[in-house]
């Protein structure tokens, strides 16, 4: 991998749950935060890992939950802040699993496509082609990292990495993203149906 893809799958890494496979690698993941170019993305996660690597393994499963799983603003689910709990989201989550499967990328069948760690690791595989999903919901990252700074997460870091390898925001971003933060994502105005299809559900729900 070259260092943008390296960055990428840095920050796919981090942003899951701190399991024990996770926390069994930290300073694995620190060491190669260390190998990485001079550059913004880097800086922010040095600061991220020096915090990451030395916690405890109580302490940080607790503030990821509290962060992602707790805190709707901050949901690690991209087309949430673009569609909300609307059918247009289920649409969306099912042509993000078509761009997957036609890359021969295989998401783990217990997880939605757009959790921001998946979209990140498929980025890191397929290059500039693969991160055209993170373009795509530039301003749910920008709502994320806005989020996780108004809270005080040490995430935010994580955040800024990715920030710092996307687009600027447009000024049409910016006022979405600030309509957005007074407003929240749009909700479904008629009928009951979920706002996945059901083979997206099936033993999944949703941590936000």
């Amino acid at each position: 991998m070259d260092d943008r893809a390296l960055t990428l799958r840095i920050v796919s890494l981090v942003l899951q749950y701190p399991d024990n496979e996770l926390l069994a690698n930290r300073s694995e993941i620190e060491s190669v935060v260390t190998t990485l170019a001079e550059s913004p993305a880097r800086a922010h996660l040095l600061g991220f890992m020096q915090w990451f690597a030395t916690e405890s393994a109580t302490h940080l499963a607790r503030h990821y939950v509290e962060t992602f799983d707790l805190r709707r603003r901050s949901s690690l689910y991209l087309t949430y802040y673009l569609h909300g709990d609307t059918r247009r989201r289920g649409m969306a989550l099912l042509t993000l699993k078509q761009r997957y499967r036609a890359a021969g990328f295989v998401p783990p069948d217990d997880e939605l496509p757009d959790f921001l760690p998946m979209v990140c690791e498929f980025a890191a595989l397929e290059g500039r082609r693969g991160e055209a999903p993170l373009r795509q919901h530039r301003q749910g990252v920008e709502l994320i990292r806005a989020a996780l700074h108004d809270s005080g997460s040490r995430y935010a870091a994580v955040l800024d990495a990715l920030g710092e390898m996307l687009p600027g925001l447009s000024t049409e971003d910016e006022e979405a993203v600030a309509e957005l933060m007074l407003t929240g994502p749009p909700a479904e105005d008629v009928g009951l149906a979920p706002f996945a299809p059901p083979q997206y559900l099936t033993g999944t729900e949703i941590r936000a």
